[in-house]
């Protein structure tokens, strides 16, 4: 029963994780934007979500390993080993003459649009959880 739960969860919260991590590539991208020879970053959304729910989702493949010395050592998983893998270049419209590819009038269009869909995952995610409560209220 709980193994169908999270499963009924775990694309909402692979979602969420990959537009948290999209927000930061994208604020990265604004913060550099008067940075000589930096060149703006981004990723395909769809298909980082496909791999992270082909993989199992959560970061369960996605991990860095820690090596044990010992047989009876418990089994971890570092942190912050999972995320985004095909993290990619923008092509820039018009790269400026100090070599930085950064738009910001697409950046700020990416962020707003990043946000406001994060915001609508949430919602859902919510709205899905106060379903599952719902239903195991008993009824009256």
């Amino acid at each position: 029963m709980i193994d169908k739960l999270a499963g009924y969860l775990d694309y909402h919260q692979e979602a969420l994780s990959l537009r948290h991590e999209r927000q930061k590539v994208l604020a990265n991208n604004i913060a550099n934007a008067d940075t000589p020879n930096y060149k703006a970053r981004d990723f395909d959304f769809s298909a980082e979500l496909d791999r992270a729910m082909q993989s199992g989702g959560s970061g369960q493949d996605g991990g860095l390993s820690l090596t044990t010395t010992s047989a009876r050592h418990i089994p971890a998983q570092a942190p912050g080993g999972g995320g985004v893998h095909d993290l990619l270049y923008r092509v820039p419209e018009q790269p400026s003459l100090d070599g930085n590819t950064v738009d910001m009038d697409r950046e700020r269009a990416a962020f707003a649009d990043n946000a406001l869909r994060y915001q609508a995952n949430t919602t859902i995610l919510t709205s899905k959880i106060q379903g599952i409560k719902a239903a195991m209220q008993p009824a009256r």
